[in-house]
């Protein structure tokens, strides 16, 4: 049997095992745990090396839990190197699991080894540093001995571009439309009338009858106002005699008036009853005292003899006598004429306007583009409508030339000798005249039977002031120089100015020409141009056209 006490520490060193167990489980769990939760971050760069200027991707990818929060590097934060952009972050999620890649294009502009830094990663609010990496940074080697050096170049003094005259264009444009709705609406238009103007279109008969029918409901005899009353009666009467009647009422007396009827009526002009005729002078004299002796009728006496002008109105309108069938011509003849004067007024007064408008346009572009430049687009000048027009790129004959054009050179059909075809064994030529402004474009390649000839430079170029001087030409100027094509295929250029015959003139003008000249081996290539000494538009096509010659150096 145990003793007692020894049982007892027996007991006690089992005790603290269980201890130690729970105590090592629990510490093992919780590094299990951390393991779990723990974010893991890496870097890569896609190359260390890199030339001036080129850039590298460098990329972190970081493998969190899902409801982590991480924030990467923002800004400049690559120093000494450049960050050119930060792609968007790329995000892939895999049960509890997060991960999240984040790119950035860096660069440098200056050569040397630098340390790209530790960039800091945020998650959950704790930061992280990625691993430092070394970018080297080489110069770009410069060939000094085949390459030649040049002295810089100096400052060339450029005219000021008038790439606005769309904006100018457009305001010239938007003004003709104003100018236009304004001469419409001012004299083309249909306005509508006012009622003065619908009552003095009416015929006189029916004209006076509203007067009359309008001075009934005025409120004269309420307002006690007999002589404006009796003023507006005798004017509306006379006023439809003379309109109607074709007598002079107006500037007559009341006895005047009354025998200038009487007689009238006499002569079988107008018939017309002494009643009425008495009745109307009776009317007449009454208003002449109204208006001179400032007597006042009765109002019922005024209403009648208002009634009494309106029955007057109605027997004089029935006594006149139909017009003729000739009168009746002659009044619409007149009215024809007067339609037409009226027409042709409107017309001055819109080109008068239309023509200031013109001027004005006219003398504001002269002072944007320059006088000559605004005459030669008014007047259309031939090469200047063929630098604006719409280019084209094509290659003619072989081996090829290869230019930019305003117009699409046409092939020649020409015939060999059977000289010459014992020494070409293929002549293509594309050639484009302009009618005026001695403007020519001239391609020609040909290919020689023998394919180890090579081309004699100093033999075209005889030949083809021999051509000029065929052609009419005097005074030729030849001048020589090395010349390069895009791709720095080497040729010969001859150029220089002369006096030309005009084809329409047959006058001599002063021309310049450029004459260029490739090949090697078996073929030979040519491009001729000849333009107006003092024509810019010719000496900016000529200009182009050179800048985009490209040949090929081999057949």
């Amino acid at each position: 049997m145990m003793p007692k006490n020894k049982y007892l520490k027996v007991e006690t060193q089992i005790a603290l095992k269980k201890r130690y167990f729970i105590a090592y489980f629990f510490v093992c769990f919780s590094f299990l745990g951390y393991a779990q939760t723990s974010p893991n971050i890496k870097t890569k760069v896609d190359t260390t090396s890199i030339r001036i200027g080129e850039q590298l991707i460098w990329t972190v990818s970081v493998d969190t839990d899902s409801t982590s929060s991480v924030i990467f590097p923002e800004g400049q934060t690559f120093s000494p190197l450049e960050t050119v952009e930060a792609f968007t972050t790329d995000t892939t999620r895999k049960k509890d699991r997060l991960t999240l890649i984040k790119s950035y294009a860096l660069t440098q502009f200056d050569s040397g080894s630098y340390k790209l830094p530790p960039q800091l990663i945020e998650i959950n609010g704790k930061g992280f540093f990625t691993d430092s990496t070394r970018i080297s940074v080489a110069n770009i080697p410069v060939d000094t001995l085949n390459q030649k050096m040049y002295d810089i170049k100096p400052i060339i003094p450029v005219e000021e571009s008038n790439s606005d005259w769309w904006k100018i264009a457009l305001g010239v444009l938007l003004g003709i439309l104003i100018i236009g709705g304004l001469l419409y609406w001012f004299f083309s238009r249909k306005k509508p009338l006012s009622e003065e103007e619908k009552v003095a279109l009416l015929p006189a008969y029916d004209r006076a009858l509203l007067e009359l029918k309008q001075l009934e409901n005025s409120r004269y005899l309420i307002q006690d106002e007999y002589k404006k009353y009796y003023s507006e009666l005798t004017d509306i009467v006379r006023s439809y005699l003379e309109e109607d009647v074709q007598v002079s009422a107006l500037e007559s007396t009341t006895d005047q008036l009354i025998t200038k009827l009487e007689l009238m009526s006499d002569a079988g002009d107008l018939e017309l009853d002494k009643d009425t005729i008495s009745q109307f002078k009776r009317v007449l004299q009454t208003a002449d005292l109204v208006k001179f002796a400032k007597t006042k009728p009765e109002t019922s006496v005024a209403e009648q003899d208002r009634k009494a002008i309106e029955n007057i109105v109605v027997k004089t309108h029935n006594a006149i006598p139909e017009p003729t069938e000739e009168e009746l011509l002659q009044q619409e003849a007149y009215l024809e004429a007067l339609a037409i004067k009226e027409k042709k007024k409107r017309l001055k007064i819109s080109l008068a306007l239309l023509a200031g408008f013109l001027l004005i346009s006219c003398i504001s572009a002269a002072y944007y583009f320059g006088f000559e430049y605004t005459k030669d687009t008014i007047l259309r000048h031939p090469t200047k409508l063929l630098l604006e027009s719409e280019w084209v790129q094509s290659s003619y004959g072989y081996p090829p030339i290869k230019i930019e054009t305003p117009k699409i050179l046409k092939r020649e059909e020409i015939k060999l000798t059977p000289e010459l075809k014992g020494v070409i064994k293929e002549l293509q030529k594309f050639s484009y005249h302009s009618p005026k402004k001695l403007f020519t474009i001239t391609a020609v390649s040909t290919t020689f039977a023998n394919p180890q000839q090579e081309p004699d430079f100093g033999k075209e170029k005889e030949t083809q002031l021999q051509q000029f001087q065929a052609m009419g030409a005097k005074n030729i100027i030849a001048k020589e120089e090395e010349y390069k094509s895009l791709s720095g295929i080497k040729g010969i250029k001859f150029y220089g100015s002369g006096k030309f015959k005009d084809q329409e003139s047959n006058e001599l003008v002063s021309g310049k020409y450029t004459f260029i000249l490739f090949g090697g081996k078996g073929f030979q290539q040519a491009l001729l141009l000849t333009w107006l000494k003092d024509d810019i538009y010719a000496q900016k096509i000529v200009d182009r056209i050179l800048a985009t010659l490209e040949v090929k150096n081999q057949v």
